[in-house]
Order: structure tokens, then C-alpha cells, then sequence
């Protein structure tokens, strides 16, 4: 075996990167050379008309492979960066270096799955990995076709069971070489710049916002450090503050920090500062980031119907109001306030975008499939398993036990926005 091909997807890291470890390993074993790479993607335009990935998306992304990049280098060896399709472009990477291996982590969505078997039609063996859940599948206390569809039965389970993360890997000083011979080279797709606005509740264009892995841990350990956990469960419903949440999601989205990495940093804290039922909530929710990407290993291309697993009627769509609710010119203050927000930082706070998804699917009757793809175009953490679940349960076509949710704006907007500054804030573009 003349080298490794080590595919970086949705884990831009070093450290507590298993399947990266796992191709360090044979690397070594074999004693053949590991080439790191990744695939920017190609533009593409939505079904809906828009493109797939926008501006701040991308920036962000941008921003996380060259810290990877960076770090890369830092370890001795480069990042090898393309562009275009994978199922094209790493099977040409491939034969140009007689590799017959690429390890990479496993994604459980319908297109991450289709690359990886088009890649195993070219003749190529693909080594995949899990690693993007706070808890491993084969630790809990039930096989994939018996994971409860009720959320709050997952994590009485879980709890019962006192299933536990395991514990973060360390990064690696020194890399696998290079193959002799193989010039670095980057994508021409260079960092995307956007307009920074001060108003932004995750300000990507400031360094320490950047989707880096430094940056990512830069962040955890100050959150940590400043004691927020003990008041995450008080203000992760506000609108429009950096610290209100953890936002930690930017960087899981990624992949520059994982879930086992927080929750070790969660424990330390607890021991140190002791546990409450504010940092038991964000325990809460990674477990619900864990039960999106298992509903997908249990449901797969089922999610992905019109009408997820409620049977095979289509949802209604509006175009006119799509567009108008897309450009925050529905009339409606709180959900205008909100559509401005996501378009002009990629970011709004998880009860905004519960509140817009409500207003979309129940008050303007459109398809919740639109919505799903204007916040994948816009959002810097969008993660495909969490997006897909969250909209399907807004609207009523995955496991919710109410059969949707339908939260009414104007009492949202009185409940946390009682004094009007985040629409005051968003009267404008």
C-alpha cells in the first residue's frame, strides 16, 4: 500500500478525532504515507431557487479548514484541499497516488452516504468511523430498530442505564508524512468575506468566532472559565445575546469540537463548581443532538419524504408567502426580526427558529421542506441530522408525541421580547 487518503468531513479536528486516529494508525502500521484532504463543495442551487450554501455559511466553513489547515502544517504534514464532487474528485486523487484506502468518519444522511457508496463503485475501500455522538451506539441500552421515537423516552433509558461519553482522544504532535513527491496544493476557493454587523449574536467575522478548532476550544474553555453554565437554562430562551447560549453548535457543526470534548469540560466544571440543574441542561441538550443523528440511523431516507413518517401526503406551499417570510416581509415584527437576523449573520437563537418554522409551516401554510433548505443555505451550525429533526418536528411529521408544534407569535413575542429592543433591533436589514 503506497498511502492513505485520510477524508476530513463534518470533523475538521485533531484532537477526540477517532477515525482520524484511526487512519494514523494504519498509516504507520503499514508504513505508508497519510494524505489529509478535503472537499469543498461545489455551488449548487436549492429546488426552492436559492443557493444551497450562502455566504456566512461558507465564511465560517472557510474559516474552520484553514485552521485546520494550520494545524496540519503545525503537525508536519499539509491539507490537501479540492473541489467538486467527492465521488470525482478523491477516486482521481486516489489513482494519482496508487491508493487504494480513504478512512473517514460516517455520516448518517442520505447524500453523505451515497458518496462514500460511490466511492466504494470505484473500486476504492472506505474505512468509516462513528464519532459524531456524545454516546457511542453500541453503549446503549437498545439496538438501532428499538430506539424509542419519543425523545424523553431516549433519555430516561440513557439515564437509567448511566450510559457514559467516552473520554476525548488526544491530538498528535507529528503526522504521517506526505507521499514523496506530492506537492501541497489548496482549492482555489478562498475565505468568503462578509459584512461584519454588530448586532450579530455569533459575530463570525471576529477571529474568536472563526470555525477553527483553536478557536472552538478557545471559546469552550472561557465559557467554562466564566462560570455560564450555571446560567444556561436561565437565558438560552433570550433572543439576541452572545452569552445567552453556549453557542457551541457553530463548532460542532464542523466538527472543530466534539461533544466529548464539552461534556469532559462539563464534568470538570461540575466538580470543581459544582452541578446544577442549569449545567444539567446542556447534558439535555446533547443528548438531543445525539437522538437526531440515531432517529437518522434508524429512519434514514424515510426523514427526508415530504411527509417524514406520517404516510405520503405532501405538504401545502405558498410561494409568495415563502418569499416574503424568506425576506422578513411577512408584517409580523418578531418573525420579520428574526428572518432579518438569520439573513444578514447566519445566526438566530433556537426559540427564533422555532418561531419562524411555527409561522412557515402553520400560519403561511408552506411546505416545511423550503424552510429546512433556506436555513441549511443560511446557517453557520447547520447540521444536517439536528435541522432535518427539528423541522419535522415543528411540523408535525416526525416523532413528536403532539403531532407538531404551533407556537403563537404574538405570545411569543410578549414572553421574550416583552420590551421590544430584539424588534427594534431588527426594524431594518
Amino acid at each position: 500500500m503506497t498511502a492513505i487518503i485520510y477524508w476530513f468531513r463534518n470533523d475538521l479536528r485533531l484532537h477526540d478525532n477517532p477515525a482520524f486516529e484511526k487512519a494514523c494508525c494504519l498509516a504507520e502500521q503499514s508504513r505508508c504515507e497519510l494524505v489529509p484532504v478535503y472537499c469543498h463543495a461545489t455551488e449548487q442551487t436549492t429546488r426552492w431557487g436559492f443557493p444551497r450554501i450562502g455566504l456566512h455559511r461558507r465564511h465560517f466553513v472557510s474559516t474552520a479548514v484553514a485552521g485546520l489547515s494550520e494545524a496540519i502544517t503545525a503537525a508536519g504534514s499539509h491539507l490537501i484541499e479540492l473541489t467538486g464532487p467527492c465521488a470525482e474528485a478523491l477516486p482521481a486523487l486516489a489513482r494519482s497516488l496508487g491508493a487504494e484506502r480513504i478512512v473517514c468518519e460516517t455520516i448518517a444522511a442520505p447524500e453523505e452516504e451515497d458518496e462514500v457508496a460511490a466511492l466504494r463503485q470505484s473500486d476504492i475501500m472506505v474505512d468509516e468511523a462513528w464519532q459524531s455522538t456524545l454516546l457511542e451506539p453500541g453503549t446503549l441500552p437498545f439496538v438501532r430498530k428499538d430506539l424509542p421515537d419519543v425523545f424523553t423516552e431516549f433519555r430516561r433509558a440513557v439515564e437509567k442505564a448511566a450510559i457514559r461519553p467516552r473520554r476525548p482522544l488526544p491530538g498528535r504532535d507529528r503526522l504521517p508524512p506526505l507521499p514523496t513527491g506530492l506537492m501541497p496544493y489548496r482549492s482555489n476557493t478562498s475565505i468568503r468575506s462578509v459584512t461584519p454587523d454588530p448586532r450579530s449574536a455569533f459575530p463570525c467575522t471576529r477571529p474568536e468566532f472563526h470555525g477553527s478548532e483553536s478557536a472552538a476550544i478557545a471559546h469552550l474553555r472561557s465559557y467554562m472559565a466564566r462560570r455560564l453554565p450555571h446560567s444556561y437554562k436561565s437565558t438560552r430562551n433570550k433572543l439576541a445575546g452572545i452569552d445567552d447560549s453556549s453557542k457551541f453548535s457553530p463548532w460542532l457543526a464542523v466538527g472543530a469540537l466534539s461533544a466529548p470534548q464539552i461534556h469532559a469540560h462539563l464534568v470538570t466544571f461540575e466538580a470543581k463548581h459544582g452541578a446544577s440543574e442549569s449545567s444539567y441542561w446542556l447534558w439535555f441538550e446533547l443528548l438531543w443532538r445525539d437522538y437526531f443523528r440515531l432517529l437518522q440511523r434508524k429512519y434514514g431516507r424515510r426523514l427526508f419524504r415530504a411527509s417524514g413518517l406520517k404516510g405520503n401526503a405532501s405538504p401545502p406551499h405558498d410561494t409568495s408567502a415563502f418569499e416574503r417570510w424568506r425576506c422578513g416581509q411577512t408584517g409580523h415584527a418578531l418573525i420579520d426580526a428574526g428572518m432579518r437576523e438569520l439573513a444578514a449573520t447566519g445566526y438566530i437563537s433556537n426559540r427564533m427558529r422555532q418561531i419562524v418554522a411555527s409561522y412557515l409551516i402553520h400560519e403561511l401554510g408552506c411546505d416545511w421542506r423550503a424552510g429546512a433548505a433556506w436555513f441549511e443555505s443560511c446557517l453557520i451550525d447547520f447540521d444536517i441530522c439536528s435541522n432535518q429533526g427539528n423541522w419535522l418536528y415543528i411540523a408535525g411529521y416526525g416523532t413528536d408525541p403532539r403531532g407538531g408544534r404551533r407556537f403563537n407569535p404574538d405570545k411569543q413575542a410578549a414572553e421574550h421580547d416583552p420590551d421590544g429592543n430584539y424588534r427594534a433591533r431588527w426594524s431594518a436589514p
